[in-house]
């Protein structure tokens, strides 16, 4: 199984926490259907912790939790299916899961069989309760194993946070995409550290295992399991931006049965979107800019596109408006090359050219401009 563009769907971990049902699970894909959110490329449906009993089964397998899952797991996957989604649950390396239910430690084989059976398509895999001394690597090369064997592609996710370098080894997992950061919650400032942490993983980021910047807050508004302080749409315009431009995987976070329709339109912005899931999926990288501001606080990423278009993404998480400029020599369109760059901002429909080997605008505190660019010929003289 290789998966060739950034993975794309929802989470019931920064909302509901343990707070999951049979009938959310269902209701949640119907609307994903409903409100085109499949047809946007959003296709994985899953279930994070909190979906099993305390104990396992008397055949040593995970049980699903009586009250929430009544009918048992395969009957939801099976609903899921049957709209044209894919379904995907949550187990653990260590000996218990983060909220203190079993996991998959040294039940590798026999989980993995078991969410075969269930119709399992997906498993987030995180890193809670690792036996003391034992190394991380082998647990996730163990799954990574256990799920290639089980006779079904499930994709897998390595979520062990960036711990343990995990940039350096989570590709001998298998993992078709892993996590790079810690835990984000619903801020600003939470936001803007995992932007920051993102340099370090980019050049371990590739087709077939993508660097995962977490779930997307975008719509939460301090709401729900991480609603820490809460955001605006700004940001959340910019924070989708950012994990667009570098090829994280979008899962939404969001309660979409109530989402408000300015988060909606974030979430299922096409061109945005299609940034993210570019066939070629090449790396973006860090140019800066030119201006007396911290670098950190406003990265301007770069990413070749598909057919010989560029993308282009100004971020501004500091608490200033900032006017930015971006010489084209740092991409490689030095004037003496002949070229420069027809833009157009994705998120205004806004056209123009670059002039002069120099890029200009104006970027309010924590908003982005995100351009997709045609490399043309200077035009002298006009």
């Amino acid at each position: 199984m290789i998966v060739r563009t950034p993975p794309m769907g929802w989470n019931s971990w920064n909302t509901f926490g343990h707070d999951i049902s049979d009938e959310l699970i269902r209701k949640t894909a119907d609307i994903m259907v409903s409100e085109g959110y499949l047809d946007a490329g959003y296709n994985y449906l899953v279930i994070d912790d909190c979906w099993q009993e305390p104990e396992r089964g008397a055949d040593g397998r995970l049980v699903p939790d009586r009250k929430k899952f009544p009918n048992g797991m395969k009957p939801v996957a099976d609903y899921v299916h049957s709209k044209g989604l894919k379904f995907g649950i949550y187990s653990c390396a260590g000996t218990l899961t983060c909220e203190g239910f079993p996991a998959s430690y040294e039940h590798e084989f026999t989980d993995a069989a078991t969410f075969a059976d269930w119709g399992v398509d997906f498993l987030k895999y995180d890193y809670c309760f690792k036996p003391i001394g034992f190394d991380g690597p082998t647990l996730y090369r163990r799954m990574g194993m256990a799920l290639a064997s089980c006779g079904r592609d499930i994709l897998f996710y390595g979520c062990s946070w960036g711990a343990d370098e995990t940039r350096k080894w989570i590709k001998s997992a298998g993992a078709h995409m892993w996590r790079a950061t810690g835990d984000l919650v619903d801020s600003v400032g939470s936001i803007k550290e995992h932007a920051k942490m993102f340099e370090q993983s980019v050049k371990y980021s590739s087709t077939g295992s993508f660097a995962d910047l977490d779930m997307l807050t975008v719509g939460m508004y301090g709401k729900g399991n991480v609603g820490v302080g809460g955001c605006d749409d700004l940001i959340y315009k910019t924070h989708f931006s950012f994990w667009a431009m570098t090829n994280s995987p979008l899962f939404i976070g969001a309660d979409i049965r109530n989402i408000k329709k300015e988060a909606k339109d974030i979430l299922l912005n096409r061109e945005v979107i299609a940034i993210n899931q570019d066939p070629g999926c090449w790396q973006p990288y860090e140019i800066g800019t030119k201006g007396g501001w911290n670098p950190s606080s406003i990265p301007c990423y770069v990413k070749m596109l598909e057919g010989g278009e560029i993308a282009l993404g100004i971020f501004n998480f500091s608490e200033e408006d900032c006017k930015i400029s971006t010489p084209l020599d740092r991409i490689g369109l030095s004037m003496g090359t002949g070229k420069t760059l027809e833009m157009r901002e994705v998120w205004t429909g806004e056209t123009e050219t670059a002039t002069n080997g120099v890029h200009k605008t104006f970027v309010p505190a924590h908003d982005c401009k995100l351009y997709r660019c045609r490399i043309v010929d200077i035009k002298y003289g006009v």
